[in-house]
């Protein structure tokens, strides 16, 4: 039985990162939808920090912050994936505080497809 090689495409970045006029994270799980990507999910950080950060950013119930570390990781076929990166490439290296990608492969044990929700 052949399979694809899998591999999971993560970006770091922060929640008020845009692309555009667009949140960073928004634009590329829609673009990825778009694009036919088996999945993406949206992680939001409670701390962390990244090269540019001259401070930390934390999340504690009795403040309200906006800037917070944010992962998008998108799971696809590592050629899907590359084909992908390629797209929003120029985007995230326009992102003026900077971000991090990177490119995992991952054994995919079980991909199954459930009734459609809209």
């Amino acid at each position: 039985m052949k399979t694809d090689a899998h591999g999971s495409l993560k970006i770091y970045a922060s929640t008020t990162d845009k692309i555009g006029t667009k949140l960073l994270y928004e634009h590329i799980v829609y673009l990825a939808k778009e694009k036919g990507i088996c999945g993406v999910t949206v992680f939001r950080g409670v701390m962390g920090y990244g090269l540019s950060s001259r401070h930390i950013s934390s999340s504690k119930f009795w403040e309200l912050t906006d800037k917070l570390p944010v992962v998008i990781e998108i799971v696809d076929t590592q050629d899907k994936l590359e084909e992908f990166y390629q797209i929003i490439e120029p985007g995230l290296s326009g992102i003026a505080k900077g971000c991090m990608v990177t490119l995992q492969p991952v054994t995919v044990r079980l991909l199954r497809s459930g009734k459609g929700s809209g």
